[in-house]
């Protein structure tokens, strides 16, 4: 196993987790907090809830290039993620399946980095991008809820978040220019 990160900062890493978990632990329980949490996971699950606002937005907007595009590009974040981050990092989960108390589904692929959070970052810097500032409230928000969820229902370190966010926004980034370029803003 490869934690993402080793020797002296592992320990801090390590308790920025612990203090991340008990932090949520205090919502835990709440059916209110759990119920949307738990919503949250489902909807990022294989991204959906970007593909849907996609579809919405492009078809509100009459843009169906930019449905084609982000979904294109999250395709290639989530190879990008899965099949080479998660892959070169094979971290442990905190759990295998998630708290007992979350019915969500028990993932394939190993913690480092959260793809949700990845790929709910990429989409919601690339939707900024074509949607203005004024749109990062709710691009934002509906990012963190759903990078949030997944430390909550226990199925990743409050770091492969962090890591996640870190790659969605860089790809991202780098998706926003290249769309630029295309004509595609």
């Amino acid at each position: 196993m490869n934690e993402p990160v080793a020797g002296p900062f592992r320990s801090a890493v390590d308790a920025f987790d612990q203090a991340a978990d008990g932090w949520l632990e205090q919502f835990r329980g709440h059916p209110i907090a759990d119920r949307v949490m738990t919503a949250a996971t489902h909807a990022g699950e294989f991204s959906a809830i970007w593909h849907v606002s996609s579809l919405v937005r492009g078809v509100v907007k009459r843009r169906p290039d930019q449905i084609v595009a982000l979904s294109l590009g999250i395709g290639l974040e989530s190879l990008i993620v899965n099949q080479g981050l998660k892959r070169l990092f094979a971290r442990e989960r905190p759990t295998t399946s998630g708290d007992d108390r979350f019915e969500i589904r028990t993932p394939q692929t190993s913690s480092f980095p959260s793809g949700h959070a990845s790929a709910a970052t990429f989409a919601a810097v690339t939707l900024v991008g074509w949607d203005g500032k004024r749109s990062i409230p709710l691009w934002g928000m509906l990012a963190a809820l759903v990078a949030t969820s997944r430390p909550y229902v226990r199925i990743h370190h409050a770091s492969d978040i962090v890591g996640g966010v870190i790659a969605g926004a860089a790809m991202g980034l780098i998706a926003r220019r290249i769309f630029r370029a295309l004509g595609l803003d």
